[in-house]
């Protein structure tokens, strides 16, 4: 495709050349996201009237004090959560309680010093800024997903090249909801090469760059050629990629992928660390004491609700509430993990049969070691299968510490092939209640998906990683995604 069929391709279909829509969007939604922690806070502290002045105030009186907004806005923009695009999640987690914590902190000490004593707004700030992060992260993902659907968010992206790792990236930018780019043309030298991958038109014409700034301002590119020698690269950065005011470029080590890796110099020599941070002792601490903290907390706020899961598994079917299976934990060594019963007694029994009589049930079952329609399973045990509740019995393999909140996904024994080299590397680390590759797909991915999301939390692990990947599944356990 030459410049002047781009040129008509793109005027029909891209109007914005800037952030400035996105960081709009973004800001409106954190605007909302803490009037809403400010109202949680107010009519939390209105229904529980031990507080001597709640009188002073009403589930309403939050909408007062949005004045205090603008500060929000001005500590997250110091923490860099605009324009909010290429963005890790857990990083703008991280950011998020981090603003939070310094916004409220700030109100709550200038409204201390002022009146000279605590009062109920007080308190009512304090338990907003206990649940805003949650909030803030909640309204973003709803932004995200109506910028994705309308498709008014994004910034136009020129991607340098149309190989592998080009047509790669192009499809990491499509199928994607929060990096915010929007890939608009690739660019080649190959006049020979194909003109469209996916919709998105091919410039065979690395001298194009320059002009395509100069008449769409658009600002961002990324180099995906990573093959390209380093004489021919430095020429492209210098004459065609140089005209963009972002660029990006993806080195011959894409394949490495963290989002916490950071940047060594040895004397003028580039160096990308990625320490496997679960390898010191002093962050397993750390885990260790999240995963007994909150499975108590947690448990003790949810006990109700087991035993009457436990009670409806007693009388659906004949047979024990928990059911425990062999699997392989942490370095090899082998444990039982508990789950509350959702099969038929004898369930060992029946998928042997099962396969035996249907090879397209035994392919299913070499691939995923689960059956999408299960004949094992009873009633309830569909319900709380869909739900995950039948997870739930693993809070006492991790206060055991037999497994974590989050983590590798426990296996047995015949899926040790399936992981092939990267088997020791994974299981080096606790297996867990939930995971990276659960949140992304859950049962819908495959052995390969599910080997690259377990490194990938190997290389990426931080205290903020977990956190939102437990946040993460509460989602995909409500909306039922990929579970059976």
């Amino acid at each position: 495709m030459n410049l002047s069929d781009f040129d008509i391709w793109y005027r029909t279909r891209y109007r914005r050349t800037s952030s400035s829509l996105t960081t709009t969007a973004f800001i409106i939604s954190d605007l909302i996201a803490i009037l809403l922690s400010f109202a949680w806070g107010f009519f939390w502290v209105r229904i529980y009237g031990f507080i001597v002045d709640y009188d002073t105030i009403n589930a309403r009186s939050f909408i007062t004090y949005w004045p205090y907004l603008p500060a929000f806005i001005i500590i997250f923009q110091i923490h860099r959560l605009y324009p909010g695009v290429s963005l890790a999640p857990s990083e703008e987690m991280r950011r998020f309680f981090i603003g939070s914590f310094v916004a409220y902190g700030g109100i709550m000490m200038a409204r201390f010093i002022d009146n000279n004593h605590w009062d109920s707004v007080n308190t009512a700030f304090l338990i907003a800024g206990v649940f805003s992060t949650l909030i803030l992260l909640t309204a973003r993902s709803v932004m995200h997903w109506i910028l994705h659907k309308t498709r008014l968010g994004g910034i136009p992206t020129v991607i340098y090249g149309s190989g592998k790792t080009g047509k790669l990236v192009v499809d990491c930018l499509l199928g994607s909801i929060r990096t915010g780019y929007v890939p608009v043309c690739m660019i080649d030298d190959n006049p020979l090469g194909e003109d469209e991958y996916r919709n998105i038109p091919i410039i065979h014409d690395f001298n194009a760059g320059p002009e395509i700034v100069k008449r769409y301002n658009i600002k961002m590119a990324i180099v995906a050629m990573p093959s390209l020698d380093a004489v021919k690269l430095k020429n492209l950065l210098n004459t065609s990629v140089s005209a963009f005011r972002y660029n990006v470029i993806i080195p011959n080590f894409y394949n490495i992928s963290s989002i916490w890796m950071s940047i060594r110099d040895f004397s003028g020599v580039l160096g990308i660390d990625t320490s496997n941070k679960l390898k010191i002792t002093f962050n397993l601490a750390i885990k260790r004491f999240v995963d007994i903290s909150i499975v108590v907390l947690g448990g003790i706020i949810i006990l109700p609700f087991l035993l009457i899961a436990a009670l409806l598994v007693k009388i659906s079917s004949p047979g024990p509430v928990l059911y425990k299976q062999k699997r392989i934990g942490i370095n090899g060594n082998h444990f039982y993990t508990y789950k509350f019963r959702s099969m038929v007694i004898n369930a060992d029994e029946v998928l042997q049969k099962l396969l035996e009589s249907n090879p397209q049930l035994q392919t299913e079952w070499e691939q995923t070691h689960k059956l999408q329609n299960d004949p094992r399973i009873t009633g309830i045990g569909k319900f709380l299968r869909r739900t995950s509740i039948d997870e739930f019995p693993q809070f006492i393999n991790i206060l055991k510490g037999e497994m974590s909140l989050v983590g590798p996904r426990p296996i047995v024994d015949a899926e040790i092939i399936k992981y092939g080299d990267d088997y020791s590397r994974v299981f080096s680390v606790k297996p867990g209640l939930t995971g990276l590759w659960q949140v992304s797909g859950r049962s819908n991915a495959d052995y390969l998906d599910r080997v690259a999301y377990d490194i990938y939390y190997l290389q990426s692990w931080s205290v903020w990683l977990d956190m939102w990947i437990i946040f993460k599944t509460f989602g995909v356990v409500i909306m039922g995604k990929g579970a059976y």
